[in-house]
């Protein structure tokens, strides 16, 4: 996990937005359902970029950098506000699992490789899983690994704008298959990290 850690040095630049957003009433409730909306039409996006004009990739590689950026906007403005509270974050994290499934549905649906898309997302939710499961047994909450949310967010950015340009196969899959494929193993490979790291520290 990289750009998680950067998280702290991003915050003047989250000035302009969370003075925006509360100076026209948005709450932080509302800037997380607005961020999940921003990964619905993703997930259209990606959809239309593998069965109709791969030009839909990079709008929905902008909407899932918008996605993102609120992502860290609605915890801004909750400190801003002070209405920071665990319902706000219970609803944050249920948001974003959901915004992760539907990308990811999308990316599927698109190239029509249901099971890769099956691998992908069950181990990105794993990877939310164990992190929060490691609260539930009394330790910190565990964020480490190898690919947190704000580095596959940026991944899949990224390769929703290279997907444009580079349509065709590669080696049999998509560049989108790829995506996939990376999102399949590294997903479980950081779910099995933070369950070790987890065992671990129980001992």
């Amino acid at each position: 996990m990289t750009l998680d850690r950067f998280r702290p040095y991003v915050s003047r630049f989250l000035d302009p937005f969370v003075t925006g957003f509360d100076r026209v009433g948005m709450t932080p409730n509302g800037v997380s359902v607005l961020a999940f909306g921003m990964a619905v039409l993703a997930a259209g996006a990606f959809f239309l970029g593998g069965r109709a004009d791969p030009v839909w990739y990079l709008v929905a590689a902008v909407l899932v950098f918008v996605n993102g950026w609120l992502d860290i906007v609605d915890g801004a403005l909750a400190r801003e506000q002070e209405v920071a509270s665990a319902g706000g974050d219970l609803l944050d994290h249920v948001l974003d699992r959901y915004a992760d499934i539907v990308i990811i549905g999308g990316l599927a649906a698109g190239i029509g490789n249901y099971l890769l898309g099956f691998l992908a997302v069950t181990g990105v939710v794993m990877t939310s899983y164990l992190g929060t499961q490691a609260q539930a047994v009394g330790l910190d909450r565990v964020y480490g690994g190898l690919v947190g949310r704000a580095d596959r967010l940026a991944i899949i950015g990224v390769v929703g704008v290279l997907a444009f340009p580079v349509s065709g196969d590669l080696g049999g899959l998509t560049l989108v298959g790829w995506l996939l494929v990376f999102l399949a193993v590294v997903g479980h490979l950081t779910a099995l990290q933070r369950f070790f790291y987890s065992w671990s520290a129980l001992d």
